[in-house]
């Protein structure tokens, strides 16, 4: 599962707090002091590539390997992710340079690769695959200058610099593959303040390498390990033919550099890639999306309902009244039990749980608390939330499950913590088995799958039926008025009445809310990006639950003024339409934004992504429902009922 996962106003503080979260966060380690010719451990994560969407071990390319490989021991979210962190034979001290040094050389002999290994990397250059390594927990990074100011004068261009995750396997040029097979470390360290008798202690504050192809001839080592470069630009790539055996050699130079950044500021440079001023567009178009939903419900509910509900409780005018249309006439059948009820209170319980999750996952990452640092933190908070906020889901489906008349409690109960559940587990698991048959790290081992099946049933599974035990025995919802033994017959609805196009009337404004803030989140999990504005997705959301709630209200009162009460799935199905725009963006970016080509990534993309919009469509839906459920309520209890 390489990808996966991963989303109400406060007031002008949470705001600032929302700005300066790119730049604060809880660290997920303390700091590492070094000293003069301390060594660096440089450890390697992971091989990925936006076009194959297969995470794959470091080692499983011919890398030189160290003496004794020691895998670190990871955490849920890391394993998800799939990386595999191993420790690397690149020897790095503290502030001490090194030119240029051979790697898994032996009596100064070239590393040969077989004609497989040939083949086998050749595959992954042309795949464009990246190698992702950390030193003190920091990833790599490779600079990228820019000019911005190209129509100007030379003398007056700026040099935009960018940072790429990782570097680059190799490049291929004129149908020929090369291999980076010499790597300059730049590391940047900042000198902490001592007293005068102590000695000087150094932290990294950042991790750069500049990737370069140097052919066979023109590298000269010696028998110490050593190597010197060729000068300038003369030197060749280093081929690799995939049709037979290749020799080079790996080699690598490290340099430092002081720095002024502070350690607790060191990962904004990896945090602050994105263009803030689009982020801050975004919320502004959001910010009028909403006001101009809460415009249009104003006007109906101060102009429409308040001259309804004047116009029905006229007793003198009751016969009149009678014979008009309007959504009064529905109030013996508003609130009658849908078909299946079971099945809906059970989707509920879990966009309530899914609500619950995102909305503490999101609030504790904009605090700083979720840190990139902390590898995997993000994933793993999310799982076990999901499995803690059981409880609330169950106690929500419980209750109106007991509302909507249901007597089954246990099995409301078991389809509740496993209905949701279990079309995400079936996926995921018929997903895993094809990476596994690609044996990529991104393939979740049986163990941990085995660790997942324990955590459903053995903490979410527990929880909701705890929590739907007691929303079973609690009093049912109070509804205002009593439900007629015949149900009324439904006159013909217009065109516009159709659920489809329902669907598409209430999913564009809240998509349009948000649909920036998407963007950001698509590349991050398929492009292999960081995402860390959390302070701007936590505002979006609010803005989303905002939407939802007031387009709900709105289709649900045109429905009844249409005279048809079964209000209860189609207000579910509804509000949850801005998750069918989002599968159309999900199509959209999978055509102009990936290069993928083959079956098994498109599989994986379109895979996770109908997990994401079925996720979407309960997380709305449920916003949606409880809105208008809430406004059902609110106004037949506002009119009189003979």
């Amino acid at each position: 599962m390489a990808a996966a996962m991963d989303w109400l106003p406060w007031s002008l503080l949470l705001l600032s707090l929302s700005c300066e979260s790119n730049a604060f966060y809880v660290p997920g380690v303390a700091p590492i002091n070094f000293h003069q010719n301390d060594p660096v451990e440089i450890k390697a994560v992971k091989l990925t590539s936006s076009r194959t969407q297969l995470p794959y071990e470091y080692y499983s390319l011919p890398f030189c390997q160290p003496g004794k490989i020691t895998y670190k021991a990871e955490n849920l979210g890391e394993v998800l992710r799939g990386d595999r962190i191993v420790n690397t034979p690149f020897q790095v001290l503290m502030n001490s340079e090194k030119k240029c040094e051979v790697l898994c050389s032996q009596s100064n002999k070239p590393v040969t690769l077989t004609v497989e290994e040939s083949r086998l990397v050749a595959e992954r250059i042309t795949e464009d695959y990246y190698v992702h390594l950390i030193a003190d927990n920091l990833p790599v990074a490779t600079r990228l200058e820019l000019y911005s100011n190209r129509d100007s004068d030379d003398k007056k261009k700026e040099k935009d610099v960018q940072f790429e995750h990782g570097y680059r396997l190799g490049f291929t040029d004129v149908n020929k593959i090369y291999l980076h097979n010499h790597l300059s470390f730049i590391l940047y360290y900042h000198r902490e303040d001592m007293e005068e008798d102590q000695e000087h202690t150094y932290r990294v504050v950042r991790f750069e390498v500049i990737p370069q192809s140097i052919r066979l001839e023109d590298l000269k080592a010696d028998e110490k390990s050593s190597c010197t470069l060729p000068e300038g630009t003369n030197s060749s790539p280093q081929e690799i033919d995939p049709t037979k055996e290749n020799q080079l050699y790996f080699t690598y130079s490290v340099h430092w550099e002081e720095s002024d950044i502070k350690w607790a500021s060191r990962w904004d440079t990896y945090l602050t890639m994105s263009d803030v001023q689009i982020h801050w567009f975004s919320i502004i178009n959001s910010v009028v999306v909403v006001f101009f939903l809460s415009g249009i419900l104003s006007m109906i509910i101060i102009r429409t309902l308040r001259k309804d509900i004047a116009n029905y409780n006229k007793e003198d005018d009751i016969e009149d009244t009678m014979e008009e249309s309007g959504w009064k006439l529905v109030h013996g059948d508003v609130f009658r039990p849908p078909q299946y009820p079971m099945i809906l209170s059970s989707l509920l319980g879990s966009g309530i749980q899914l609500f619950c999750m995102i909305l503490i996952v999101i609030f504790v990452a904009m605090l700083g608390m979720l840190s990139p640092s902390s590898r995997g933190a993000l994933m793993t908070t999310a799982c076990f939330l999901f499995m803690f906020m059981g409880v609330f889901g169950g106690f929500s489906a419980g209750r109106l499950y007991r509302t909507l008349k249901g007597h089954r409690w246990k099995k409301g109960a078991f389809c509740t913590a496993t209905l949701y559940p279990g079309v995400v587990f079936g996926i995921c698991f018929v997903l895993n088995c094809f990476i596994w048959g690609k044996h990529s790290s991104g393939a979740v081992p049986f163990p941990t799958m085995v660790a997942l099946l324990c955590m459903w049933f053995g903490i979410s599974l527990p929880l909701v039926y705890l929590g739907y035990y007691f929303g079973f025995r609690k009093q049912p919802y109070d509804n205002p008025v009593r439900t007629n033994q015949i149900p009324r017959q439904i006159p013909e609805q217009r065109w516009y009445m159709n659920r489809f196009v329902g669907i598409l009337m209430a999913g564009i404004l809240p998509f349009g809310a948000m649909f920036i803030e998407l963007f950001f989140i698509f590349s991050a999990i398929w492009e292999n990006q960081f995402y860390y504005l959390f302070g701007f997705l936590f505002l979006v959301f609010i803005i989303l639950v905002v939407s939802c709630s007031q387009i709900s209200i709105v289709m649900v009162y045109f429905q009844l003024c249409a005279e048809d009460y079964r209000w209860w799935w189609r207000n579910f199905l509804v509000s949850g339409g801005s998750a069918f725009y989002v599968l159309v963006y999900a199509i959209f970016y999978f055509v102009n934004k990936l290069d993928i080509v083959e079956f098994i990534p498109s599989l994986l993309y379109f895979g996770y992504t109908a997990l994401m919009v079925l996720s979407f469509w309960l997380l709305t839906g449920t916003i949606g429902f409880y809105a208008a459920y809430m406004f059902v309520r609110k106004i037949y209890a506002a009119v009189k009922i003979d």
